[in-house]
């Protein structure tokens, strides 16, 4: 590998260190806790004209089971506009739609934001040659990301 390929590989992983990828699973550490991080990407969401389906608090749900889990949100969100045209070229696509974001704390008590990585759904749902605006999904759950997560001072 030539020195300037290297340095662009390395550039290209401080760059990426904060959104991780992991199976299709875009994950964003947060600066809040699951509550806060979760109204933030709620807050963002609507802001930007997306409908909010549901907040799914897997903890109450455990606690209810009787069961232990740590805090874990599931927000579940969209634009028919967007994700419609996506299920027309394969319905199967409606199986990863609304999109949805999980908040969750791990053992080492770091907060998490996870979504699926639009290009995973392009693949796994084979929707490469419909003329969709991917990219365009892409950097909105960017944004969206950032502003649960981040601190914007």
């Amino acid at each position: 590998m030539g020195i300037k390929l290297r340095i662009i590989a390395l550039a290209a992983t401080f760059i990426a260190l904060p959104a991780l990828a992991h199976q299709g699973v875009v994950q964003v550490k947060s600066q809040f806790d699951v509550p806060v991080t979760t109204d933030r990407l709620i807050a963002a969401a609507k802001v930007r004209g997306l409908t909010v389906m549901a907040r799914v608090d897997h903890g109450e749900g455990a606690k209810k089971a009787g069961l232990s889990l740590r805090p874990t949100q599931l927000v579940i969100f969209g634009n028919p506009k967007v994700g419609t045209p996506m299920m027309v070229c394969n319905q199967t696509a409606g199986i990863d739609l609304p999109q949805k974001a999980l908040i969750w704390e791990d053992e080492d008590g770091d907060v998490w934001l996870g979504y699926n990585n639009p290009d995973y759904l392009v693949e796994r749902h084979h929707l490469a040659e419909c003329g969709l605006p991917i990219d365009k999904v892409e950097k909105a759950l960017v944004s969206l990301a950032k502003q649960a997560t981040q601190d914007s001072k």
